[in-house]
């Protein structure tokens, strides 16, 4: 695919010497004769680069064009050209982002030899911030042993090199924008970013001038053309979190881009032809929002090429150690903590959890614990539930240790189930009746159990003495 070049100068005949130059190397060429004509390119479309005259208008109105992109598009390599060059503008110039600068007259040799050198300098930036970017991610990602995630790494790497709509479903929390990512950068658009959008998160009145972009005037406050997330992606791949919270109106103009890849912005009548992957997810069941009437039929299907079901941690706790082991890392380095490793018998507590908040919760904790641990070696977790820390059991127990959690299996459960007994009878005052309401088992059961553990109850206050304070027998 031809790179396209932006030339801005105010004098026409350098600006057609210059078209005509580049154009016989392969490149396709755009044109500006001031800054603002400039900018106004710059909002329509990204070039791979920008030729720059400094001195236009009879100023040097060209500073505000290098200012503007270091500022919105940093990245976009700019080389400066000018007939006006000393050694303090040339200096001006590189310290405000240009790539170089190369004073008129122009030498054609030198001109195409410094773009050339740009657009590799860009090209090999950008190869290395997508390798450093997906190897983190697929780590991780993809850590660990589990089949569910094997199988799903497979089912990515099949599906990355195609153009298929691709819709991932999973609880919050379960890494789904990860996948969306781990597709990208393993397909063959990996060279330009990953454009994304949440759903959720976008007040429904800027939905439209979010995705689609808006013209100068559309509506009240905007005082210039601003490119939707849909122009920002052509060439792309256009990433929709939390689809199942967008208007049906929205997901009609939806359905029509994927079918077309044609769109017009708010307030405009132009229509922008664009090649966009799109990635959708939804942490909703879409089907049943089919069923209720909140999303459409024809757009879940037209998503649904290449379904993606992200499980959620508790399916995954092979994942768990790997994980953990990588969020403390990058917590101890990033606070500057100090070596720092995880006990082992913290792990296995670790990996015996829920999780309800996925991932996201497990990085929570790990830097938490990275965080308030002073030593070395994290023993243990206060906050646990069911743990010293927790509020409601430190009432009761006063502190209590977690050495049980090293005791063989079949021990470890009847020393958990003698404190849980106990902390639950403690918290409706010995009423068996209660308790069984309350935690959804039989009476019968509760008093079997009981029995079994050798805790005895006080009628009206709660366990036995020798069961109170947490200390186990």
């Amino acid at each position: 695919m031809a790179e396209t070049i932006l030339v801005v100068d105010d004098e026409k005949d350098i600006r057609l010497t210059l078209g005509g130059l580049l154009a016989d190397e392969g490149f396709l060429v755009a044109q500006a004769s001031s800054a603002q004509e400039a900018l106004e390119r710059l909002d329509e479309s990204v070039p791979a680069l920008v030729v720059l005259d400094l001195w236009m208008g009879g100023s040097e109105e060209g500073f505000s064009v290098l200012s503007h992109i270091r500022e919105e598009r940093p990245q976009l390599p700019v080389v400066v050209i000018s007939g006006h060059g000393n050694v303090e503008t040339a200096v001006k110039a590189v310290k405000n982002g240009a790539f170089d600068f190369i004073e008129k007259p122009l030498s054609a040799d030198k001109l195409l030899l410094t773009v050339q050198r740009a657009l590799d300098f860009r090209r090999l930036s950008e190869e290395n911030r997508l390798l450093r970017r997906r190897s983190f991610r697929e780590e991780k990602l993809f850590v660990g042993a589990s089949a569910s995630m094997r199988a799903l790494l497979n089912t990515v790497e099949m599906v990355a090199p195609t153009p298929a709509s691709v819709l991932i479903t999973g609880e919050n929390g379960v890494g789904k924008e990860l996948v969306a990512q781990t597709i990208h950068s393993l397909s063959d658009r990996a060279s330009r970013p990953m454009i994304e959008l949440n759903c959720a998160a976008i007040p429904e009145a800027l939905v439209e001038s979010e995705l689609f972009g808006h013209e100068k005037g559309a509506f009240t406050g905007a005082d210039r053309r601003r490119q939707g997330r849909f122009d920002l992606a052509n060439h792309s791949t256009l990433f929709l979190d939390e689809i199942g919270d967008m208007s049906l109106q929205t997901q009609a103009k939806i359905l029509r881009i994927l079918q077309e890849q044609k769109f017009e912005r708010v307030g405009g009548t132009r229509t922008i032809s664009v090649d966009v992957r799109v990635i959708a997810a939804s942490n909703k069941d879409l089907q049943v929002e089919i069923e209720r009437g909140t999303f459409r039929k024809d757009l879940y299907y037209r998503l649904n090429v290449v379904p993606l079901m992200v499980p959620p941690l508790r399916d995954r706790r092979d994942d768990i150690p790997g994980l953990s082991k990588i969020f403390l890392d990058a917590c101890v380095e990033a606070n500057r903590l100090g070596p720092k490793t995880l006990d082992p018998a913290l792990v296995e507590e670790l990996r015996s959890r829920d999780w309800p908040g996925n991932i996201r919760e497990l990085k929570n904790t790990v830097e938490r614990l990275a965080i308030t641990t002073p030593d070395s070696v994290i023993r243990s977790d206060p906050e646990a539930p069911g743990a010293a820390g927790d509020a409601s059991l430190a009432r009761r127990e006063n502190g209590p240790s977690l050495e049980w959690l090293l005791l063989p299996y079949r021990e470890a459960k009847q020393e958990f189930e003698k404190r849980y007994f106990r902390v639950q009878l403690d918290a409706h005052d010995g009423n068996v009746t209660k308790t069984a309401e309350d935690i959804n088992l039989d009476r019968s059961t509760i008093h079997k159990k009981l029995n079994d553990l050798g805790i005895k109850t006080d009628g009206a206050r709660g366990a036995s003495p020798e069961g109170r304070n947490g200390a186990l027998p």
